[in-house]
């Protein structure tokens, strides 16, 4: 997993029942001991070299587009509190580590679920596996073999989680992000977004590598290094780009100027609720849009 290479990262799946949402996004850290013990539970039941790793698991759920951002922020934070853990006397590796809300019921800002985000049937409690690095790279390659057809978690486990989130669960299972990654690229591709993808994978999986969505009539984007860019026109230079055959009655090109618009605003949106901030590049008139592009 890219950035974290000691850990392997991944997810307890809660499907909810359709249009409910779940009571308590965050558990108090008494009650997310207890659902850290049986995520670590299943966890060895799928991977039995897992007991040997430190286990994190913090105990709220997100929507999955908010783990799915560069650097997977969510999971590097987990890891980073997990490492700076105090021991108290235990030997090294094999503990099980659980983060919940404060008195208050709140969490650190940088590990706190998103308020615009709920609704949707999925959520995610992160959890993240670290030590040896032998040892990560054997549960690791575990889990990514098998926890996406057979990962479901214990029935105790889908129990606690549904009292505890007081939330109405049809199934929870156990998933990594790569795992979550490729179920997310189905979605998109049935959602009329698989043009966009190749865009976030580079940034999810390979953020200092390029990737282009150039494939008109859609916007023109282009992802390098960390950040994404898109070719702003004016219904001129976008006509004069190719993005219209140059017979086209006015009236039709204005309308199809608007829906260029609005899907132009809407793939940046998605591009933001992933964390990927979105940059216009405008095209001057006689400009070759991928050439200002690339100059950034």
């Amino acid at each position: 997993m890219s950035d974290l290479p000691l850990s392997c990262l991944g997810a307890l799946a809660i499907e909810l029942v359709p249009t409910t949402v779940a009571g308590r996004m965050a558990l108090p850290q008494a009650r997310a001991g207890e659902l850290a013990a049986l995520v670590a539970r299943d966890l060895a039941r799928h991977a039995p070299e897992a007991p040997a790793l430190d286990l994190a698991v913090l105990a709220a759920h997100f929507d999955p587009i908010e783990l799915l951002r560069p650097r997977w922020p969510v999971h590097a934070e987990l890891v980073e509190l997990a490492a700076r853990a105090p021991r108290g006397g235990a030997p090294a590796g094999g503990r099980v580590i659980a983060f919940g809300s404060n008195a208050e019921g709140a969490l650190p800002a940088r590990l706190a679920p998103d308020p615009n985000h709920v609704g949707g049937a999925l959520r995610l409690v992160p959890f993240a596996l670290s030590g040896d690095a032998e040892t990560v790279a054997q549960v690791g390659a575990r889990l990514e073999a098998t926890l996406l057809e057979t990962g479901m978690a214990d029935p105790a486990t889908a129990l606690e989680a549904q009292s505890a989130f007081e939330a109405q669960v049809e199934h929870a299972r156990y998933l990594t992000l790569h795992d979550l990654v490729a179920m997310t690229a189905m979605q998109y591709e049935h959602a009329g977004l698989a043009p966009l993808w190749p865009l976030i994978e580079a940034a999810l999986l390979a953020p200092d590598d390029e990737a282009w969505l150039d494939a008109p009539p859609e916007p023109l984007l282009r992802y390098a290094g960390g950040t994404a860019r898109v070719a702003g026109f004016d219904i001129d230079t976008w006509s004069d780009a190719g993005f219209a055959p140059a017979d086209t009655p006015p009236e039709r090109l204005s309308r199809a100027f608007d829906h260029f618009g609005r899907r132009q605003r809407q793939l940046g949106a998605v591009l933001a609720a992933h964390g990927i901030a979105l940059a216009t590049r405008p095209v001057a008139p006689g400009e070759d849009p991928r050439a200002a592009l690339r100059a950034g």
